[in-house]
């Protein structure tokens, strides 16, 4: 019995040497020596847990816990600890909240475990009690982690009153730029700019303290990507996408081991592609959807990714394939499904399917979403099939269906089908509608006045003047309309049309601001040509004219042409003698002193012998002639010009040329 006792003591004193060594494979080989000797031994089953856990062997540890129930020791804490590293992330936020008073570790599993599972509010909530109830060596990372956090709440646009935190470290002010970028993601400009600063602050304070930590120039790569990567997201945010993609390539080449910053960049650089370089795409598309990222990611990354998985496939027109991923993003991420139809039906509609992908757009639609029907609308008229799209927008609820746009295109086809009395209804009914509904009639004055065009043109007055008087309800003092529905009462009642007349201004007040001689002198009343001009004299002179109008410019007089000395009117002028010179039948080349000894040398690269072939002195007897006219002799033939005359050398003359 002695013996046994001192065996386990000596036995645990060398455990205990082994587990502060992190020597943990011979650490759990002694326990097992333990276990071996007593199976009771508590002390060296949790040993042997925690050498599994530091082993990462989950898998056995949890046999473990599961082969000692009654152990006194409570071993919940490596229970969820094993299974939220085996991703068993749910099964592990159940564990640790049955446990009873909660440790600061345990604090801090759960709140690893909550923002694995995406519950950030509560995160908050637990990071900011662990927070206030400690004070030790790790409160930089806990910070951390809480400004992770609160870069999520910003970008669900969580109500929450966030604090502001300190930005002293490169993690710090990295999560407040990647905060900013969510909430310029929203459409807030300037805090891209603000980002953009403290992205580059991050990169320069990180790569520093690396530098001094020792640390290798891997490592140095791999931390700077993840800020490079966040950097080109910003920027190509703000548009500046020639850049965004530099970033993005340059993270990639680094060849990072983090595959999730692989999978971002290489997303991100298929959206810069769109539609264009679609191998590309394809390439970096298999990068973004690797085995092990569901872990990685955040459920809005894996959305974004599988979307846009979905949009290459369309691209690259495989069809099968684009349905099965826009089923499989429905069935993965629900509030997609939109986006998703979206897809499936542009894919049918390429494929030449109009009225099917009509249809799962209306079965997603159901009878409320409007943008669905619109779409519907759309695919339709671009395959021609006009009246089933007005059969969609006619069965539109009664609110849709009155909105101005719906109108104006329900009126426009009807108008193309040359159904005016349709069209006519239409605007009829939706006139009735907004008089029966007084709200928000303030913006539809482009409505009532399209309608009161429209029925005037048809000839019908009074319900033109129906809109007018909706639309001078709307807006009193507007003279245009007042004066309008004068005219359309003038048609059908006179006596109105009289009433309604004093209301309109003087015409002496219209007239106030209207320079007469102005519109009688422009252009677009009567003319460029008819236009008076009214001419100023110059200064110094004095008009002749009346109205004190100048007179226009003296015509220059006519001066008789000179005629060349010894001219004879009896002989007939030469019909050369507006030809130039070189054109002119008697014009002969000088000869080019300098190659005078270079005649008949032919060019450079003609072939020995070659110039015999045009020597007539040396050609055969029963030569044939060549029926290629390149190969014939040249024979000069006298042209028109020649023939018309001869021309006569004549001396010169004294007194000129003629």
């Amino acid at each position: 019995m002695a013996s046994k006792e001192n065996n386990l003591s000596s036995l645990y004193a060398e455990l205990n040497k082994f587990g502060r060594n992190g020597e943990y494979e011979r650490a759990l080989k002694v326990a097992n020596r333990i276990l071996g000797i007593s199976q009771d031994e508590e002390a060296a089953i949790h040993c042997k847990i925690i050498s599994f856990i530091q082993l990462s062997k989950f898998n056995d540890a949890l046999q473990v816990i599961a082969k000692n129930p009654k152990i006194s020791v409570n071993l919940d804490f490596e229970k969820a600890y094993c299974l939220y590293r085996l991703n068993q992330v749910s099964e592990a936020l159940k564990v640790v909240s049955s446990i009873q008073n909660l440790s600061l570790k345990t604090k801090e599993l759960k709140a690893q475990i909550l923002y694995r599972l995406e519950k950030y509010e509560d995160c908050f909530s637990v990071y900011r009690d662990i927070i206030k109830n400690s004070s030790d060596d790790y409160e930089d990372e806990r910070e951390t982690n809480l400004a992770a956090v609160l870069v999520h709440l910003t970008a669900e646009g969580s109500s929450m009153d966030i604090p502001q935190l300190r930005d002293h470290t490169y993690e710090l002010t990295y999560n407040a730029a990647c905060r900013l970028v969510a909430e310029g993601a929203q459409g807030d400009r300037p805090n891209l700019i603000e980002a953009e600063k403290k992205l580059r602050l991050a990169e320069k304070i990180c790569k520093e303290a690396l530098e001094d930590d020792g640390a290798t120039e891997k490592e140095i790569l791999d931390e700077l990507g993840i800020i490079r990567v966040q950097l080109g997201y910003c920027l190509q945010l703000q548009g500046r996408e020639k850049e965004a993609q530099a970033l993005y390539s340059n993270a990639l080449k680094a060849k990072p081991d983090d595959i999730a910053l692989v999978a971002v960049a290489s997303n991100n650089l298929v959206t810069l592609n769109k539609d264009q370089n679609v191998f590309d795409s394809k390439k970096r598309m298999k990068s973004a959807t690797h085995d092990g990222l569901e872990h990685k990611l955040t459920s809005r990354q894996r959305c974004s990714i599988a979307y846009n998985q979905c949009l290459l496939a369309l691209y690259t027109n495989q069809g099968d394939h684009c349905q099965q991923l826009c089923k499989k993003l429905i069935k993965d991420h629900p509030e997609m499904s939109a986006e998703a139809t979206f897809v499936r039906a542009v894919q049918l509609s390429k494929e030449g399917k109009p009225k099917e992908a009509v249809k799962i757009l209306l079965e997603e639609s159901g009878d409320k979403d409007l943008p669905m029907k619109l779409a519907c609308v759309q695919l339709l008229l671009s395959h021609g099939e006009r009246k089933e799209a007005i059969g969609i927008l006619e069965n539109l609820n009664p609110n849709d269906k009155a909105l101005p746009g719906i109108v104006s295109a329900l009126v426009t086809l009807y108008m193309a089908e040359n159904n005016r009395e349709k069209a006519s209804a239409a605007l009829k009914e939706t006139v009735n509608y907004y008089k029966m509904n007084k709200e928000g009639t303030g913006n539809l004055g482009m409505l009532w006045r399209q309608a009161a065009d429209f029925h005037l043109r048809g000839g019908e007055v009074q319900i033109a003047a129906a809109s007018l008087e909706s639309l001078l309800e709307a807006s009193p003092s507007d003279t245009k309309t007042l004066a309008q529905l004068v005219v359309a009462y003038a048609q059908f009642s006179p006596a109105k049309a009289q009433a309604l007349s004093k209301q309109l201004p003087p015409l002496d007040h219209l007239a106030e601001a209207i320079d007469v001689d102005a519109l009688e002198t422009s252009n677009w009343v009567i003319g460029t040509k008819v236009v008076k001009r009214k001419l100023e004299p110059s200064p110094g002179k004095t008009g002749t004219g009346t109205g004190g109008e100048m007179e226009g410019k003296k015509k220059k007089r006519k001066r008789k042409g000179k005629l060349p000395k010894n001219y004879d009117a009896s002989s007939a002028p030469d019909p050369e003698r507006w030809l130039p010179r070189h054109e002119r039948s008697g014009f002969r080349k000088k000869r080019d002193r300098r190659n005078r000894d270079a005649t008949m040398k032919g060019t450079q690269g003609a072939a020995a012998g070659g110039s015999d072939l045009y020597d007539i002195t040396k050609m055969p007897g029963n030569a044939k002639p060549s029926p290629n006219p390149r190969q014939s002799p040249a024979v000069e033939s006298s042209g028109p010009r020649q023939q018309q005359r001869k021309v006569q050398q004549k001396k010169k003359k004294k007194g000129g040329k003629w």
